[in-house]
């Protein structure tokens, strides 16, 4: 686990916590003392799809730790108000009293109560609490409440229990754990008070939705709490080992139902929803999920990154839609909803949808339900989820690249040209060690298997479609092969140069009607084009410590000279004189240290070492022999060569 922070007073950073909730949303207030946050006054409780005004407000709450829940859970359809307490602590029954008694509307003594005695008849309104099954905060709530009571306020509790890592037998008579489903009932209630609901009726379908949640985590490891000494909870919990996943794991730090060794995120999935599905498990068969319509939550922990979270949704989805589950949910919700700190793990969460009972809004009406709260996260309108069921359109058509590129009238031999080309590829494979070692001086030492990758891939493409002797038809295919299999900035380079070679081999020919000969002048015309396309989309220019460094001494020598042999001993000259030269431009910028004093830019000589290849003075086999007898040999020897006049 980690135990750094950027804020390390635990009390400080519940505060300041609490206070961001009223710089990101206006609506809402904090009463710091009491560590509530809550609708402001007269915000919030007119409903914008009825004239009713909002008759119940909600509270939930709990330990500190877990956000966006609940803090950020105030707002507009949603939570009335939120108690916290300290980290993963039970907020005080006081504290508790004060939200229901002071700081929400529909707080008022009912008319007809006499000493405790509820009433105001089937449409009176009131506060719901809303609360997770942990004993502190049912007790520290549940006091509140009655007291509450006792002066004559309407108000009702739910206590949501969804976690099925922890079966009837250990659970005994504490039930289940309250995680992340807590979000699903607090969305429905908040949404059904919204439109002007009793609170009998949003006490209804609040414990109808709770009733029908079941939701299993996993974590790699513990959390470490602000403030505590990593040895103190060290001794409190087992820490987990390399390469264990503690499965039901609770959200602050319990120990679930298994620890697993060595299993992937497919087995993992499979696991959890087992203990969430099966009916013959009759230690946690909690819910029979049956209902036509299925809600899926995954909810982050609070360390596992969007990358990550994507590969975990799209896994738990493809798991149930197979036997024996078939289960194919209406909405799939997924981010950061209710956390345990930075937990390096994630939760299962699934609501059967059962009918309300109530004459109105059916629960995914309620989840679709606007809201202003700043945790809520769920985007896609109820339009976008209901066109899906006949909408399943997709453009799947093939898109064009080189078979659209029409002759450019450059001809040449095909054969003699796909000899050299494929020379020239040979050498930048045979140089991928030495660009390697270079790259790792002075970058991230991925440029020798990228120029590698893309080398081998142009010599697969040739071997199966030989070059024609139209340079633009040729040019347009290799390209295509480049795009695919080069990534990072030098393959954006290579890409935007390659096409805009082809075009400038067009701008050279005279097209499939004049034809003339590809020969070194019409290549150099058309390579200077593509240099001055490129000049465009960067800034790199020649003594920037670039592959330009090496590209652009090629083609004005070609264009001097018209040989290709010394336009090849130009680009090598220009990558050997980049080795000293302070970079520019590029990762070697911010990376630092003195490696560009050692070596070339590795840009820059994987591709000196494909015109060398391409002109034929250097031969791959030659080039194998000199890394044989050790690189940093093979260096002097090169740089001494490129001294040459």
């Amino acid at each position: 686990m980690s135990n750094r922070h950027f804020i390390n007073d635990p009390q400080h950073l519940v505060l300041t916590s609490l206070q961001s909730t009223t710089l990101l949303n206006p609506g809402v207030a904090l009463d710091a003392h009491n560590k509530i946050v809550y609708l402001r006054p007269g915000y919030g409780h007119a409903s914008s799809s009825s004239n009713q005004r909002q008759k119940v407000s909600l509270i939930s709450g709990g330990g500190s730790g877990h956000e966006p829940s609940f803090s950020s859970m105030v707002g507009r359809g949603l939570l009335s108000a939120c108690v916290a307490g300290t980290i993963f602590a039970s907020p005080s029954a006081e504290q508790v009293r004060t939200a229901i008694m002071g700081r929400v509307e529909n707080n008022e003594p009912s008319s007809s109560s006499e000493h405790g005695q509820q009433g105001g008849g089937e449409d009176a309104g009131g506060v719901l609490v809303v609360v997770m099954n942990y004993t502190g905060d049912v007790l520290n709530f549940g006091l509140a409440v009655e007291k509450a009571k006792a002066a004559g306020v309407n108000v009702e509790m739910v206590v949501v229990g969804d976690d099925v890592g922890v079966g009837r037998t250990k659970a005994g008579k504490v039930g289940r754990r309250g995680i992340a489903g807590t979000v699903l009932v607090q969305k429905i209630a908040g949404a059904l008070a919204a439109q002007g609901r009793s609170l009998k009726e949003v006490t209804k379908v609040a414990n109808l939705a709770a009733q029908n949640i079941v939701s299993v985590g996993a974590c790699l490891e513990h959390v470490h709490v602000p403030g505590r000494r990593a040895e103190a909870e060290g001794a409190e919990f087992k820490v987990l080992k390399e390469g264990e996943v503690e499965i039901g794991m609770g959200i602050h730090n319990e120990q679930g139902s298994s620890r697993e060794k060595g299993i992937g995120l497919p087995e993992l999935v499979g696991k959890m929803l087992k203990q969430l599905l099966d009916r013959n498990d009759e230690d946690r068969a909690f819910v029979n999920v049956n209902s036509n319509e299925v809600v899926l939550l995954v909810n982050n922990l609070g360390g596992v990154s969007p990358l990550e979270m994507g590969g975990i949704v799209t896994e738990v989805v493809t798991q149930l839609a197979e036997q024996p589950y078939g289960i194919k949910p209406v909405r799939i919700l997924s981010g950061t909803y209710m956390t345990s700190l930075n937990g390096l793990g994630f939760s299962i969460s699934l609501l059967n949808v059962v009918n309300t009972d109530i004459g109105g809004p059916g629960m995914i009406d309620l989840l679709d339900y606007p809201s202003e709260a700043t945790g809520w996260t769920a985007p896609i309108s109820k339009l976008t989820w209901e066109e899906q069921r006949e909408n399943k359109n997709t453009r799947e058509n093939e898109v064009k690249s080189e078979e659209e590129v029409r002759p450019c009238g450059l001809t040449y031999d095909p054969q003699e040209a796909q000899k050299h080309l494929v020379a020239g590829l040979k050498a930048v494979i045979a140089a991928e060690p030495d660009v390697t070692k270079y790259d790792t001086m002075v970058g991230d030492g991925d440029c020798g298997i990228g120029l590698k990758r893309g080398a081998e891939a142009i010599l697969s493409h040739l071997d199966s479609n030989p070059l024609t002797g139209d340079a633009a038809i040729d040019l347009a295919k290799i390209v295509t092969v480049v795009e695919q299999t080069m990534d990072g900035t030098s393959g954006a380079l290579y890409g935007i140069f390659l096409n805009a070679l082809v075009a400038s081999l067009h701008t050279v020919g005279g097209g499939e009607s004049d034809k003339k000969a590809a020969d070194e002048n019409a290549w150099a015309a058309a390579l200077k084009l593509s240099c001055e396309a490129l000049s465009k989309y960067t800034p790199a220019r020649p003594g920037d410590r670039t592959l330009v460094d090496a590209l652009y001494p090629f083609v004005d020598a070609l264009e001097k000279t018209g040989d290709v042999k010394k336009a090849a001993e130009a680009a090598k000259q220009g990558a050997a004189g980049t080795k000293g030269m302070k970079a520019k431009l590029g990762r070697t910028v911010y990376i630092g240290g003195s490696g560009f004093e050692q070596v070339p830019d590795p840009g820059a000589w994987g591709l000196a070492k494909f015109f060398l290849g391409l002109a034929g003075i250097e031969k791959a086999d030659d080039s194998s022999a000199k890394q044989a007898k050790g690189s940093d040999d093979g260096w002097e020897e090169v740089t001494r060569e490129a001294e040459l006049p």
